[in-house]
């Protein structure tokens, strides 16, 4: 056998992995969108609109009352919801991020740094997904112009 011939028959196999890995790849990004919507939802946003009394009492001493305590859920549980839309996942994806170093920021000054770590680990995730996806927002922009 030849090296053209060789390398010829190598080429679809190499094809083929390349097209498993780029599909393995997607399923992780979106069972990671996945998991951050229900943390997003049900963690972190249902415990706010439902008044838990912890994040009331959290949203008291920072002096927010009920009213910060239910936009900061409202927001939270549409960027969870926008997360799973596919021309809206990016934006989510940076809008979470923000909230999380409004976040970051508050549990550094009002907590004393008590729990100031997880916004900035939940922000990496975030981080890969608004990366991994930016093309949904060149989507999300065409669309926008369309309307206008």
């Amino acid at each position: 056998m030849s090296e053209t011939t060789a390398r010829v028959a190598s080429a679809p196999v190499v094809a083929e992995s390349a097209t498993a890995h780029g599909r393995r790849a997607r399923i992780a990004l979106r069972t990671l969108q996945v998991l951050l919507a229900l943390f997003y939802g049900i963690a972190s946003a249902l415990p706010k609109l439902i008044g838990n009394h912890y994040a009331a009492d959290a949203f008291d001493k920072i002096g927010w009352g009920s009213t910060g305590m239910y936009t900061i859920g409202a927001l939270e549980l549409a960027g969870a919801v926008a997360l799973l839309i596919p021309v809206l996942q990016s934006v989510a994806a940076i809008a979470l991020s923000g909230l999380m170093v409004g976040a970051f920021v508050v549990q550094s000054t009002v907590f004393d740094g008590q729990n100031a770590a997880t916004p900035l680990i939940l922000i990496v995730p975030l981080a890969l997904i608004a990366w991994a996806r930016r093309g949904s927002t060149g989507d999300l922009l065409k669309l926008v112009r369309r309307r206008v």
